[in-house]
């Protein structure tokens, strides 16, 4: 048997968090099992969904490489195919037309909620002889009545569930378009699923599109129901915990593979061990091993992961993901050091791509003003005769890099008497107008030898300009 996996989200909006960790778990089984991993685009609510929508799942697919096998698949390009099942229901006496109208539906509950039953469709159309001319039927799954409905769950275990808690649920409006269970069990049984991993939420919906596959004479797939994301509140994560859409992560500076390898670690575990490469996610995951209980987004966490990316991560994967932020910052990197030394000087200190763009703006371009706290701190008298010294020092330098960079500013200290700490902090400033850099000779070599002089000159101008 060929695993096939699929993750089928319906385009009302951006690719939740939660539908990414479901659309990770079902991509690493595929991958692992040497299967078919497939995404399908549930879009049977006309009013809802979008083409915007559309769009923004696959482009969240696509920044998180998560690539797919098969699809996109369209389900509102499959309604002859639904018209088809629907009708075989139809024949088989397995469906039935329900001429209820809402009135008589909405007086069915009350008195079953008067009796404190559970409200729900009794059934009434099944033998219903008499057809009101004034109602367009919809149709409805003849569910057993008898029995037990037993989810084999990789994650939850076995979850039974007696056919009479079911009531015939509708499997076609009134004006003929399929419902979701429906349209779910088809597509399910044409592209040939054999594992469906989806959130807990559909619990509920399992056993009666189960009930729809046998009906039809299709084989069950195996299903793994993963536990919903909870906010640090303790409640359903949500707009109000913050970013909840994959591409406000990519937005708000985060890498993807920490967001993937927060994600499985998000309700998933292999020891103690936090991260994972993508190479051992597919080696070591198992359906099995994802946690049954609900797990709670740590925003704090992503932020520890995301940084150990950036530390890790080769240069040039970094500068691939930084593109969009430079294009977003508009900073034009085009003269300047080389953007992968740039990246290796910073990403120690960087909290995320969008303070990496920022942070390293200096090394592009020039600046009109300086860290007014530090200036006032850094820029007194004399101090412009100490980077009067350091100016001489460094245009001197035939060769320039940071081992002479270095030795440049140590020989100024000594022949000043000076400590580096007199000395440093006014040159950074001055250098990168700000108080925060990397080290004095790796942020003076990758500024340059010209515009770091142009900018000491600078310096003490305004220095002077002050007195």
């Amino acid at each position: 048997m060929t695993v096939k996996t699929r993750f089928a989200p319906s385009p009302t909006g951006y690719l939740h968090i939660g539908g990414a960790r479901t659309a990770l778990y079902s991509w690493l089984y595929a991958r692992k099992k040497g299967g078919v991993f497939a995404l399908r685009v549930e879009d049977t609510d006309r009013e809802r969904s979008t083409e915007d929508s559309v769009e923004a799942i696959l482009e969240g697919m696509e920044w998180l490489g998560l690539e797919y096998d098969e699809g996109p698949v369209f389900q509102t390009q499959r309604f002859d195919r639904y018209a088809e099942v629907i009708q075989q229901l139809m024949d088989s006496g397995d469906a039935y037309h329900c001429y209820c109208s809402r009135e008589e539906l909405d007086e069915m509950r009350e008195k079953q909620r008067a009796n404190k039953q559970k409200p729900r469709y009794d059934g009434r159309c099944r033998t219903r002889t008499e057809v009101p001319d004034d109602v367009q039927p919809v149709i409805r799954f003849k569910n057993p009545v008898e029995g037990d409905v037993v989810i084999k769950d990789l994650v939850k275990g076995d979850i039974v569930i007696n056919n009479r808690e079911l009531d015939d649920l509708i499997i076609a409006r009134s004006d003929g378009t399929p419902t979701y269970n429906l349209t779910v069990v088809v597509d399910d049984i044409d592209m040939g699923m054999t594992h469906v991993i989806r959130g807990d939420d559909h619990i509920n919906n399992t056993p009666r599109q189960i009930n729809i596959m046998r009906a039809l004479g299709a084989e069950v797939p195996a299903f793994a129901h993963v536990p919903m994301i909870l906010g640090d509140d303790g409640k359903r994560l949500s707009k109000r915990h913050g970013a909840v859409g994959v591409m406000q992560y990519r937005d708000e500076g985060y890498l993807p593979e920490a967001v993937l390898n927060y994600l499985i670690r998000l309700g998933w575990s292999h020891g103690d061990q936090e991260v994972f490469s993508r190479e051992e996610m597919l080696e070591l995951f198992e359906l099995e091993n994802i946690h049954s209980a609900a797990s709670a987004f740590n925003t704090e966490k992503l932020n520890w992961m995301n940084q150990q990316y950036l530390k890790s991560l080769p240069g040039d994967v970094i500068a691939g993901h930084l593109q969009w932020h430079l294009e977003n910052q508009a900073l034009d990197i085009s003269n300047g050091p080389a953007i992968n030394d740039v990246i290796d000087a910073q990403r120690d200190r960087a909290k995320g791509l969008v303070d990496l763009v920022a942070t390293s703006r200096y090394f592009y371009e020039d600046f009109d003003s300086y860290d007014e706290k530090a200036m006032n701190k850094q820029f007194k008298s004399g101090v412009d005769d100490i980077l009067q010294a350091l100016h001489n020092k460094l245009d001197a330098l035939t060769s320039w890099n940071p081992e002479n960079i270095q030795a440049a500013i140590n020989s100024t200290c000594e022949e000043l008497d000076l400590k580096l700490g007199k000395v440093g902090p006014p040159l950074r400033l001055a250098v990168a107008g700000t108080p925060m850099s990397p080290g004095l000779d790796i942020t003076l070599n990758l500024v340059g030898k010209e515009h770091t002089l142009q900018r000491i000159t600078k310096a003490i101008e305004t220095i002077k300009a002050k007195m």
